[in-house]
């Protein structure tokens, strides 16, 4: 069985929001910075990102919350890719954190794709990034995503005449 990748970080004064807990956006910024590390880790660097001029593009999150946190408090936060394309491209990750007493504050799942930042389009990832991002999901099965499964997700935009504004 693989390893579970996760990382560690502490709450900090300016994580909080009025409550005085771990504010929602947080939350969003911790599995954020775990992911980064993720893929530094498992070979995709900032720097090959630059001069490849692609980035990863999130098009859905979604945050189920369990527990609070607080200032000072240790947090884990898991990483795994559970769903990827053939080539790539469209990926979901599955983020856990955790207190280090192991009580569940919160789960994210997310679907993105990568971005070519020069032709402001989804786009493939080069193989030897790809390969990075496999090493991740050896020895593990994870769902075959594909165009189909964005089109599945809950929202789409729906843009509106600009007259409604000056009615305003």
């Amino acid at each position: 069985m693989q390893k579970l990748y996760f990382q560690k970080t502490v709450v900090r004064w300016s994580d909080l929001d009025a409550n005085r807990h771990l504010a929602n956006s947080s939350f969003s910024n911790f599995t954020s910075y775990a992911r980064i590390a993720f893929l530094r880790d498992f070979g995709v660097t900032m720097k090959d990102l630059g001069q490849l001029q692609m980035g990863p593009a999130i098009l859905h999150e979604q945050f189920s919350y369990f527990k609070e946190a607080y200032e000072g408090e240790e947090i884990y936060i898991t990483v795994e890719i559970d769903g990827m394309s053939d080539d790539g491209m469209i990926y979901s990750f599955l983020h856990n954190l955790y207190r280090e007493d192991g009580t569940h504050l919160c789960q994210s799942k997310l679907v993105g794709v990568w971005f070519s930042l020069t032709d402001r389009k989804m786009k493939a990832p080069p193989t030897a990034l790809l390969e990075g991002l496999k090493k991740s999901i050896a020895n593990r099965e994870v769902k075959v995503l594909s165009k189909s499964d964005l089109k599945n997700l809950p929202a789409f935009p729906q843009n509106i005449d600009p007259s409604f504004f000056k009615q305003l």
